[in-house]
């Protein structure tokens, strides 16, 4: 099993042993990019928040350690967030 199909469903920042959904949070997909299939736990964010772009720290995407992988919500009810590119 490669690296990225190990990540699949796993709950971005999470530990590596509990990287699993939660019952009761509120969990958007990440698509394309670094964090491909990785879950984004958005419970709690203010309905302003849920249509904003997040910029999420990875050592996966072009800017290796310290780098940051861009995702904004594909739709309004923010079920998807879709890779817009890497930044420092």
């Amino acid at each position: 099993m490669d690296e990225r199909e190990f990540m699949r469903g796993r709950v971005y920042g999470a530990d590596h042993e509990d990287a699993g959904p939660r019952p009761g949070r509120s969990y958007a997909e990440l698509v394309g990019g670094p964090l491909d299939g990785l879950l984004l736990d958005v419970t709690g964010r203010p309905e302003r928040a849920t249509g904003e772009q997040v910029a999420l720290g990875t050592e996966l995407g072009r800017y290796g350690p310290g780098g940051r992988a861009l995702y904004a919500p594909r739709s309004p009810d923010g079920r998807h967030y879709d890779w817009r590119g890497d930044a420092p």
